[in-house]
């Protein structure tokens, strides 16, 4: 057939589809590690990567050997490039795939572990190198550069925040200046009137040559074959792909101009599109009901009244089945992208995904805010910076952050009095508490922590990532959820968020790669009427049986010395937290009550130490029956001067007394 329709690009995505991994941050940092080790072997020193399928293959090999990857990948180089090319898009490596200066330096800031903030964003530096990444990342859309990041920092500042259907559906479509200009506008009229995101993708789809071109071919031709339907369809990947839809247009059109009730074959033919989110978007319009057997049963009778079922001419009927058919297939395509954009997005820590809104935390928004008018001037060219660790202004002299502004703009914001960085961090302190206050409220609260406790213990790991997170592992989201149950028991007293030792989003969730070497939580106390000033470390563990006994014993103990060696004005106790506890380990912490710990060098020692284990069947009851820290205190001290071997000690000092605040209703 000539008058051949190809497909052009008319959106952006960040990252691949194939490489959407959990733990997002840590398997990055995993990788750069990886590729650092396999490219300095000796035998892979200067082999090049590109079009080299057997090099490819053998670096799928070396992360499967790590244990990075697990099964035989069908194309163990396909696979190796999927893994891969993310990295080197926002780069973090080059097109051989070494660590570029960028990579370098992210690497650093995850063997050091130290993911504190040093900059004026007051994000972690890891974050903040991601930040600088995606200011510099371009994608090329049908001949042009855009910045997608650089475009959702222009757009986000303009309309305040986005939709997750207009950050899904409409955002990525904006791919120059009048695009974008022009989604903003639709964007805020369309809140203030009956336009949806469905006519505004329509409007800019329709607005490309290739698709006017395409539904003029298809008005003008009054054969509809095949072959045509599948050039019309402009298949991004294979035209073949389209074929169901000749079936299902020449059902329509049967049941339109020829009262033919073809309605349940044309229900089967949904199930043939290859994209079953596109299937299910034809049936959803079409039919009341999706049952094979009501459709069965009543025929077109159970067909919704849409536009293109009362279509009264060839050319009417054409164009509509042209704009659903592409409608719902671009719909399918960003709704895929996504997950992907959110993904790279978050990494940034200035982005928000909360309450179904996108918008930007407080401090970067400050920012973004005070640059904005100037980010198209550079939103769609590309930086040769892009694998260099640069300062903001080297990315963009309009990316130069001027302090004193910002801090001026952050107390507008805030209402309040923001002269430098310690008042600077205050005011985003009290801010951040203001949005985890709400997040335990909306998220977790105490039937939402029993129900994770109850997973933790039967190891529902699926569920747990579907009510917490999926960019942390789950020792992690344990140590999370124990820190806001125990912050719930403190009566929202304490700085938690700092207490926690977790690096978090700006979300609040959190993301592994904690710092080690510490105690999981540490929990300071003030002195009250019912228990002395004292820090309070907290341990956690889903290790059991041996395991538990060979991994946890030496941790907490030296976590609970090293603490009391390094201050020994402080009173400090240990509660050690796990869903399952190993009877030796109860005996182990008890006989440390009466053990010398000396520190490294065997100089200094201090005599007995105070570790209180308890299981989360314990600290449920808790929890249920609404006890606070102070007689949570009182029951572990006692314990702690209990005596009696580990089983029954525990049984008594511990379970039986938590029961008893149940009986009493407290």
């Amino acid at each position: 057939m000539t008058d051949k329709i190809s497909f052009k690009s008319y959106y952006w995505v960040v990252g691949t589809t194939s490489y959407r991994t959990d733990q997002f941050n840590l398997n990055i940092e995993l990788q750069l590690k990886l590729l650092k080790e396999f490219r300095e072997l000796p035998e892979n020193k200067n082999v090049s990567w590109t079009g080299n399928n057997a090099f490819q293959a053998k670096y799928y090999q070396f992360l499967k050997d790590k244990k990075f990857v697990k099964g035989d990948a069908g194309r163990p180089d396909k696979d190796a490039r999927e893994k891969t090319s993310g990295l080197r898009d926002i780069g973090l490596l080059d097109s051989e795939r070494n660590l570029t200066e960028a990579g370098e330096a992210l690497l650093e800031v995850a063997n050091s572990k130290d993911f504190s903030s040093d900059n004026s964003l007051e994000i972690s530096r890891d974050s903040y190198l991601y930040f600088k990444q995606l200011l510099k990342t371009s994608n090329r859309i049908g001949g042009k550069i855009v910045r997608p990041f650089v475009v959702f920092l222009y757009v986000v500042s303009r309309v305040q925040d986005l939709t997750y259907d207009e950050f899904t559906y409409l955002l990525p479509l904006c791919v120059d200046k009048a695009t974008t200009e022009k989604i903003i506008d639709n964007i805020l009229s369309s809140r203030n009137s009956d336009l949806n995101y469905e006519d505004i993708i329509l409007e800019v789809l329709m607005g490309m040559d290739n698709y006017r071109q395409a539904l003029e071919l298809l008005r003008t031709k009054e054969a509809v074959s095949e072959e045509l339907i599948c050039n019309i369809g402009i298949n991004r990947k294979s035209a073949k792909y389209d074929k169901p839809y000749h079936q299902m247009y020449l059902y329509l059109k049967s049941i339109v101009f020829d009262n033919v009730d073809v309605a349940l074959e044309l229900y089967e033919m949904t199930k043939k599109l290859t994209n079953a989110k596109v299937g299910s978007a034809w049936r959803k319009y079409l039919y009341r009901s999706n049952a094979r057997s009501v459709i069965a049963r009543e025929g077109v009778a159970v067909l919704n009244d849409v536009p293109i079922l009362r279509a009264k001419t060839q050319s009417e009927f054409k164009e509509e089945f042209f704009k659903i058919m592409h409608l719902f297939k671009t719909k399918a395509t960003l709704s895929d992208y996504f997950d992907l954009n959110r993904r790279y997005f978050k990494i940034t820590d200035v982005v928000l995904f909360e309450d179904h809104k996108v918008k930007l935390d407080v401090l970067p928004k400050c920012y973004i805010d005070g640059i904005a008018d100037d980010l198209l001037s550079f939103a769609f060219e590309r930086t040769e910076q892009l694998p260099r660790n640069v300062e903001l202004e080297e990315i963009h002299p309009h990316l130069a952050l001027d302090i004193d502004q910002l801090y001026q703009r952050l107390g507008q914001v805030l209402g309040k009095n923001v002269v430098d960085k310690k008042s600077a961090r205050k005011v985003i302190r009290d801010e951040r508490y203001v949005r985890f206050n709400r997040l335990v409220d909306e998220r977790f609260d105490k039937d939402t922590l029993m129900t994770l406790f109850h997973d933790f213990e039967n190891r529902n790991d699926d569920e747990i990532r579907a009510l917490v997170t999926d960019n942390a592992g789950i020792p992690t989201i344990f140590e999370y959820i124990l820190s806001i149950a125990w912050y719930l028991i403190s009566d929202r007293e304490g700085d938690v968020l700092e207490y926690m030792n977790l690096s978090l989003e700006a979300d609040l969730l959190p993301k592994t790669h904690a710092g080690g070497g510490e105690a999981d939580i540490v929990w300071k106390y003030q002195k009250t009427e019912r228990y002395p000033r004292h820090t309070l470390l907290l341990e956690a563990t889903l290790a059991d049986g041996s395991n538990q006994r060979r991994m946890e014993m030496e941790p907490v103990s030296r976590h609970l010395g090293e603490y009391r060696l390094k201050y020994p004005e402080d009173e400090a106790y240990c509660v050690f937290v796990t869903t399952y506890l190993n009877t030796n380990v109860i005996s182990d912490f008890r006989a440390r009550k009466y053990m010398e710990y000396y520190n490294t060098s065997g100089t200094k020692f201090i005599t007995g130490m105070k570790i209180l284990p308890i299981q989360t069947s314990e600290l449920k009851i808790l929890l249920e029956s609404d006890v606070k820290y102070p007689q949570v205190y009182e029951m572990l001290d006692e314990a702690y001067h209990g005596n009696g071997a580990p089983k029954e000690w525990y049984e008594t000092n511990v379970i039986k007394r938590a029961e008893s605040y149940r009986e009493n209703e407290i």
